[in-house]
């Protein structure tokens, strides 16, 4: 008799131990629903760059939401952006350079872009033009003409390109809020992308342009809330 009360008491003892694992694993992979939820860099996200890419994520988290709610996502960063132009003109020939540099930034929702997409964190196009006759030091001689009279002459070879050149470089910090409405309930994941692009072009021969642009500190915050639904809010324009 006290055979199978003991052999009672171990396959009880086994099924707590079992049920106990499981409640620990489900704790364990669970995430508890949240209202706020935030990430935060304190150096260089997108390094100083001269070529166009596509999107690169800077942050991205999770968050849990209880019910269906709206996600209020809000995305700072510094933006950094470098043009230099250059034009070189003579002979009174016009040579043209201009530079452009811009960030964009999006916030996608498990994968899909949130409201209002990408937005422009900053931009510069630089545009410098210059028609010159250009240096004609040295380039000058005297000539004796057939009746008697001096002109001066100006060797178009030997004049030099005269030269102006524009840079500016600037560092800013930039704000935007992003909206998800009617999200349903379960585990989400928000990333912050960045996307850099450069152009230049010039004309003539003489000119030379570069642009550059980057991403410096930056912080994300997500916020689960029930925004209200006010008519005269525009989430979207036909």
């Amino acid at each position: 008799m006290m055979k199978t009360n003991n052999n009672k008491l171990i396959g009880g003892m086994l099924t707590l131990a079992v049920v106990l694992a499981a409640v620990t694993g489900q704790a364990q992979t669970s995430q508890p629903s949240s209202k706020v939820t935030a990430k935060t860099a304190n150096l260089t996200l997108v390094k100083d760059t001269t070529t166009t890419g596509g999107w690169q994520t800077l942050f991205s988290n999770t968050i849990k939401t209880a019910n269906q709610k709206d996600l209020f996502i809000s995305a700072s960063f510094e933006v950094g952006l470098y043009t230099d132009t250059l034009v070189s003109s003579k002979n009174m020939v016009k040579d043209t350079s201009s530079a452009e540099a811009t960030v964009q930034i999006q916030v996608l929702l498990d994968g899909i872009a949130v409201e209002p997409g990408s937005v422009v964190y900053g931009r510069r196009k630089q545009i410098l033009s210059a028609t010159l006759e250009g240096a004609i030091a040295k380039c000058l001689s005297l000539v004796v003409n057939s009746d008697g009279t001096t002109s001066i002459v100006v060797d178009e070879d030997c004049v030099t390109p005269e030269v102006i050149e524009l840079i500016l470089d600037t560092m800013d910090a930039a704000s935007f809020n992003f909206v998800a409405v009617d999200v349903p309930q379960g585990v989400h994941t928000i990333s912050v992308q960045a996307s850099i692009g450069t152009l230049t072009s010039t004309t003539s021969t003489g000119g030379s342009a570069s642009a550059h642009a980057l991403v410096g500190k930056g912080s994300m915050t997500v916020e689960s809330v029930r925004l209200i639904k006010d008519p005269n809010v525009v989430l979207s324009v036909d």
